[in-house]
């Protein structure tokens, strides 16, 4: 897994200031926005995967998944 990953015309990572926040970019990487803040309920993400239709993270608190780019995390279900 990794800190960055490339999902198309994005590049999305894990903030180097602030691990609870994802940002993105549209031009390799020149300029970064904000994307989401995790909660409390997900702590600090730690590590993010381009899983085909979702991206995987792995928080403090769990493991998520996001299908819009990001936007929105659910929390991944242990079985």
């Amino acid at each position: 897994m990794s800190k960055m990953i490339n999902r198309g015309k994005e590049l999305i990572r894990i903030s180097p200031k602030d691990p609870r926040i994802l940002e993105y970019s549209t031009n390799d990487g020149r300029v970064w926005m904000r994307r989401y803040k995790a909660s409390s309920v997900q702590g600090d993400f730690e590590d993010l995967a381009d899983n085909g239709k979702e991206i995987l993270a792995i928080c403090e608190k769990g493991t998520y998944y996001s299908t819009n780019e990001g936007k929105v995390w659910n929390r991944r279900n242990s079985r």
